[in-house]
């Protein structure tokens, strides 16, 4: 493993952790010439997935591409890189299971959808507002209010609705 401060290609490991689902190995690794740690991943390399998009361009998943989209919604709120992992790694997975070598793009922003409506309603409105590219106010809005009654709190919006609305008549 080639280390990345002196680019030096002798390392050895320090320690080794396998992932909670056995999925990957965490190494700690010392380099040799200059000392200094540093941390590898290791995990299976599958079958690659091919996800299909809406204009039919074919691409080789890339679970990067979903991660770098998860940790943009989820900046600034109170969700840890572990979690954000964890729910790439979910998506991953559930994807693998249930396509053997194409999926549309379409299921993959659903599923990652789905895992941030679970984690964090103002991640998932922003993943959403990205990926089902809102043009207006209003689809923003609309997106918000039906996240709100599926977490039992549409009633409140509805009311503070109809009193802005009573209030105007």
């Amino acid at each position: 493993m080639k280390c990345p401060y002196c680019q030096a290609h002798d390392s050895r490991v320090v320690d080794s952790r396998v992932s909670d689902e056995q999925s990957w190995v965490r190494r700690r690794r010392e380099c040799v010439s200059c000392q200094k740690r540093f941390t590898t991943y290791e995990r299976v390399e599958l079958t690659p997935l091919i996800v299909v998009k809406k204009d039919r361009v074919r691409e080789e998943f890339n679970r990067d591409k979903v991660r770098r989209g998860v940790v943009r919604a989820c900046e600034k709120r109170p969700i840890t890189l572990d979690q954000m992992e964890q729910l790439v790694d979910d998506v991953e997975r559930e994807i693998r299971a249930e396509f053997e070598r194409e999926v549309p793009s379409s299921e993959v922003g659903e599923r990652v959808m789905s895992a941030l409506k679970a984690l964090d309603g103002v991640a998932y409105v922003r993943f959403a507002s990205v990926y089902r590219e809102f043009r207006d106010v209003e689809s923003f809005a609309k997106e918000v209010l039906a996240l709100l009654h599926t977490r039992g709190e549409g009633k409140v919006a509805a009311q503070g609705e109809q009193e802005s609305e009573d209030e105007h008549l």
